[in-house]
């Protein structure tokens, strides 16, 4: 039998460098964003490939041992068309065109036709279609799961309600407050900062600091001098 017709595939090996350098987590290669024939895509310099796989990670060696292997690399990701060269636009460094030469340079741009792995993709598409025809048979759910999911959906629709209520309660609270004292009281003054669910509700109330009294760089609160001191300094000052 005849090879003719028979598409060469990318060998394992190639797709797993492909995936390596498309997560950023993983190579530390920072793709750009552009746009080639209408098509919104991610770019990068050959340089920063090179670098990428040739760089020693921690506590193991580097993916590629030399430079002049990686470039045998990444011209193989041009050969199968996961990667394209490409220039960019003198007026916008956006807007992308391919460029007819297809081999490797480290000052070129490459744009990604690699769309990495689909696994997470096609995860997410049979969850949404799962859901959906879950909540297209909720009447046919046996009666004590559909008493569940009601219970369930009461249950977060009022610690939602309980939310909102404690945010204009506490609202009140540091108004009213506010007009009888120079600092306001707030409750719960962790509640929408950037803390653990737990540390939200800690401590249970707080006065507001004022911007002159919070803590200076060296972290010694910044406290207003004493009334004798300043006497004192006037006095000799006079003298």
């Amino acid at each position: 039998m005849s090879d003719e017709g028979v598409v060469e595939q990318p060998s394992k090996e190639l797709m797993g460098l492909a995936t390596y350098l498309y997560s950023p987590g993983k190579s530390g290669l920072r793709a750009r964003e552009g746009v080639l024939n209408g098509r919104r895509v991610q770019y990068f310099k050959g340089k920063s490939a090179l670098n990428a796989l040739t760089k020693p990670e921690e506590g193991k060696t580097p993916k590629i041992a030399s430079r002049e292997e990686a470039i045998e690399w990444v011209q193989e990701l041009l050969d199968f068309q996961l990667i394209v060269r490409c220039d960019r636009n003198a007026g916008d460094s956006r807007q992308l065109s391919v460029n007819p030469m297809q081999n490797f340079e480290e000052d070129a741009y490459y744009a990604w036709l690699y769309e990495g792995s689909q696994l997470m993709v096609i995860l997410g598409g049979i969850g949404v279609v799962a859901v959906v025809l879950a909540g297209v048979m909720f009447p046919l759910w046996p009666s004590v799961l559909r008493n569940g999911t009601w219970y369930l959906s009461m249950l977060a629709l009022g610690l939602l309600g309980l939310l909102f209520a404690t945010a204009i309660v506490r609202l009140i609270i540091y108004l009213i407050t506010m007009a009888a004292a120079p600092q306001g009281l707030w409750i719960f003054p962790n509640l929408f900062e950037d803390v653990g669910f737990f540390e939200s509700f800690v401590p249970l109330y707080g006065w507001e600091v004022p911007k002159d009294a919070r803590p200076a760089p060296g972290g010694a609160p910044l406290a207003p001098a004493p009334a004798s001191t300043t006497a004192a300094s006037d006095q000799k000052k006079t003298e």
